[in-house]
């Protein structure tokens, strides 16, 4: 697994809070394992604060600001979840049209737990197969996905999950679709 990603540029995008800490730290620390160059990717400033549910929690520094960030340099995008992370980044249209982006280009993306809000935003999920965190079920529904309430969900380049304890599954199917290692189609868990 130490080489899988090397030479693959990985966005991470989050809004300035209220990202789930173990939702960004845990992918960020595998896909480097697998030799991912990674940058945080955030808007309106240069230091994003990370929650442990509803508790402030540590700080990171943003890689890249959002204005400054083109899609094109990269070869995938994690979206981590928490419910005002999701809810935040989703009212800002310069990044959901980032990560329209991604689809529109068919590159992978990886979201978990509250993060497919914003992929119900970038008007992506219709006709998708997918989970979330399961109050999400019926927004997703709403707009034309079939949510399923499995650990892990892949849907061509997308990768989904619902929680913090589907992180293992979560890692390994996004590894997977960032080395391009998996064959099309839906899968669901590990």
């Amino acid at each position: 697994m130490a080489n899988e990603l090397n030479g693959k540029r990985i966005a991470f995008l989050t809004a300035p809070e209220g990202v789930e800490q173990i939702e960004l730290t845990t992918p960020w620390e595998r896909l480097e394992q697998a030799g991912a160059d990674l940058e945080l990717v955030s808007f309106d400033t240069d230091r994003v604060q990370m929650f442990e549910h509803l508790e402030p929690a540590d700080t990171r520094a943003v890689d890249r600001p959002l204005e400054q960030a083109n899609p094109d340099d990269y070869d995938g995008l994690v979206l981590p979840g928490g419910v005002a992370n999701a809810d935040r980044a989703r009212m800002n249209e310069q990044a959901v049209a980032f990560v329209r982006s991604f689809f529109e280009r068919g590159a992978p993306v990886a979201a978990i737990c509250h993060a497919p809000w914003m992929l119900i935003e970038a008007g992506i999920v219709q006709g998708r197969t997918l989970t979330s965190f399961p109050s999400l079920r019926t927004d997703l529904r709403n707009a034309g996905a079939t949510w399923i309430d499995e650990e892990v969900v892949v849907d061509g380049e997308l990768v989904t999950s619902r929680k913090p304890d589907d992180l293992d599954a979560f890692c390994a199917r996004a590894i997977d679709a960032f080395a391009g290692t998996r064959a099309p189609g839906i899968w669901r868990s590990a």
